[in-house]
């Protein structure tokens, strides 16, 4: 309130100088000059000026019918912001959001799709997702992330491509339990090893990531001949340390062989 006060009074004082100074040289513009210099440097040094999260999402963002898109958010946006309790869909690329901690989601069971894409995302607290029953697309491209938090067992997509995911960072039974994931993307990872693939996925790319060996039951059954993969329409393993001709039995299963250029 005290700084309020003196910044008016400031503004008063200089109003009246512009006053003066027109009358004795018809030039008030170095006075309208200056103070346009106090507001700016006012507006620069306020702390609620600067900090995204202590303004209103719907400010921030566009809000529209269950759907809220924060992208590219100035000034920056560095954590999740506070979203209505009917959003459905938010899309929130290209910020500085460092870290999901296990309350930025809370009671937002309406929550579908959440594409957190280009971020600096370090950390993921294990429950962040745990609390989106009906959580069914998850993009987390191109972040900083080393490990995966537990996953909503309704996800349907899945996509960490352009991380740094290392395979103690990754339970090999991450995925084993979703039922519903059809795409997975885990490219251009650090990964050694694949997990534990549901039967419900059609599309899983493993590109460009440290992979050097599969066995006969990555993907298949090892020797039931019978067995075949229906729903796998699509593997990726190019960018790998991985011979494909030293593992003839690994893709017996799939209708057709992986994608991508392989030497």
């Amino acid at each position: 309130m005290m700084h309020t006060r003196i910044f008016i009074f400031t503004i008063l004082l200089l109003c009246s100088a512009a006053q003066h100074g027109r009358r004795e040289t018809g030039r008030p513009k170095d006075v309208i000059e200056e103070i346009d210099d106090r507001l700016q440097q006012d507006t620069d040094t306020d702390p609620v000026a600067q900090k995204a999260e202590d303004m209103p999402t719907c400010l921030l963002c566009v809000c529209l019918s269950g759907s809220v898109y924060c992208e590219e958010v100035t000034p920056d946006m560095t954590k999740v912001p506070s979203l209505p309790k009917e959003t459905a869909y938010l899309y929130a690329r290209f910020n500085k959001i460092r870290k999901i901690g296990n309350r930025d989601f809370d009671d937002m069971a309406t929550l579908r799709r959440i594409d957190l894409t280009g971020n600096l995302i370090a950390e993921i607290d294990d429950g962040a997702f745990s609390k989106l029953p009906n959580l069914e697309e998850l993009t987390l491209e191109d972040n900083r992330l080393a490990k995966l938090p537990i996953l909503p067992n309704k996800l349907m997509s899945f996509n960490a491509n352009s991380n740094k995911l290392q395979t103690q960072g990754v339970k090999a039974t991450a995925f084993k339990k979703l039922t519903s994931l059809a795409y997975l993307y885990l490219g251009n990872n650090k990964l050694t090893a694949v997990p534990q693939l549901p039967e419900s996925l059609h599309v899983v790319h493993l590109h460009n990531n440290k992979i050097s060996t599969i066995t006969d039951e990555t993907f298949c059954k090892g020797n039931a001949s019978y067995y075949i993969r229906d729903n796998l329409a699509e593997v990726r393993l190019d960018g790998n340390p991985l011979q494909l001709s030293q593992h003839p039995n690994s893709f017996i299963c799939l209708q057709s062989l992986p994608i991508g250029w392989y030497n």
